[in-house]
């Protein structure tokens, strides 16, 4: 999921990046190297043995019996909901506060979008609201675990099996994040990771995972993923060339025993800034819900003078993020919703306030200081 304006055109010497996959790298050269050098050295760079061995893992490391490699995130969604049998005259129920991919997923498929507004302390979808938004049309809740918190899953299964819908997790930010003590991703009939570069777990490039306890949904991905082919040069379905690049699995099968003390890493820093911007100026936290390990893949606050903050900040060297200033239903992409301003208020709210300050696992508690201290400073000199 992509970021808006994170270094805002300045040439200012950057004193806090907003992320640094370098220092995650370097402290990985050797292990890279080795999981790289043998992917060369065996010359199998579509689907070897690399790309089952990670799945494997990573089936385990969210506790389903299945995982399907992909391309991407948006292809992750994309393929589980057309092994669901989602097609045009369905609806997909989406969260109007995420990334466009969940939208695009099931409009690629012809499905309409119905979007549902969120909460305004999480930034997830509200379940108090899901309910009203169901047809008869309505086939898959989308709940999206974003930021790195579990949506609260819950009610929203409770309501999906009373209405007869399935539940896919968007779970692209929240690899090792739990519910309740149920790994995201394990808790509806599906669940969909990213490995953008950029999130806890990522690749050296794009790539995905599809994740389920569900045999038969897993083999129908795996099918699509591959062309429609189950046997070589026999399509029984329009399918995608969708993989998961073997280089790819490699390098993030050597990263995937690092991803627990990443995550516990960046929740120690998101409890340094929250005690460091507790009170100052407008600055309002995130809420957690309780019971739930957010594995802060983003530390986002709301603020009335956000995009002066991010001028300022930016003129200190403190790099930021937002996500998103554009809801999806204000998108141009989808225009012929018919939806308008106002519809979604929540989530507009959230997308003319929210600002996401550095965080990655490297990230020093002097940087950290650094921001909220830069952040106190605007403040008290707007007051």
């Amino acid at each position: 999921m992509a970021i808006s304006g994170a270094n805002l055109n300045s040439h200012v010497e950057t004193a806090v990046p907003f992320v640094d996959l370098q220092a995650q790298h370097r402290a990985l050269a050797a292990e890279i190297r080795v999981a790289v050098d043998e992917v060369l050295t065996d010359c199998n760079f579509i689907m070897g043995r690399q790309v089952g061995e990670f799945e494997r893992a990573f089936a385990a490391y969210v506790g389903v019996g299945h995982a399907v490699g992909v391309s991407n995130g948006l292809d992750a969604l994309r393929i589980a909901l057309a092994a669901l049998g989602i097609g045009p005259g369905d609806e997909v129920i989406v969260p109007a506060n995420t990334y466009i991919a969940t939208a695009l997923a099931a409009s690629a498929l012809g499905a309409r979008v119905v979007l549902v507004d969120c909460d305004a302390s999480t930034y997830n979808l509200d379940p108090a609201k899901l309910e009203r938004a169901i047809t008869s049309r309505t086939r898959v809740v989308i709940p999206v675990h974003l930021t790195g918190q579990p949506a609260d899953m819950a009610p929203i299964l409770e309501i999906a099996e009373r209405r007869g819908l399935q539940v896919l997790e968007d779970a692209a930010q929240a690899h090792g994040a739990q519910y309740r003590g149920r790994p995201c991703g394990s808790m509806g009939v599906a669940g969909c990771f990213s490995f953008y570069p950029a999130k806890n777990l990522g690749a050296a490039g794009d790539g995905g995972m599809i994740v389920t306890q569900n045999e038969k949904l897993a083999r129908q991905a795996r099918k699509l993923s591959n062309y429609g082919e189950v046997v070589k040069y026999q399509h029984t379905e329009k399918g995608l060339n969708a993989r998961l690049d073997t280089l790819h699995a490699a390098i993030l099968q050597a990263k995937l025993p690092h991803l627990d003390k990443w995550n516990r890493l960046r929740a120690r820093h998101a409890q340094r800034y929250r005690q460091r911007l507790a009170g100052i100026g407008d600055i309002r936290l995130p809420g957690v819900l309780p019971e739930c390990t957010h594995v802060y893949h983003l530390f986002m606050v709301q603020t009335s003078r956000r995009d002066a903050l991010r001028r300022f900040l930016q003129d200190r060297g403190v790099q930021t993020g937002i996500h998103y200033p554009t809801p999806i239903h204000l998108q141009p992409a989808y225009a012929d919703h018919a939806w308008k301003k106002g519809d979604f208020p929540v989530a507009e709210a959230l997308a003319a306030q929210i600002v996401s300050l550095p965080m990655f696992p490297e990230l020093r508690d002097e940087q950290i200081d650094l921001v909220c201290e830069r952040i106190g400073e605007f403040m008290k000199a707007g007051s």
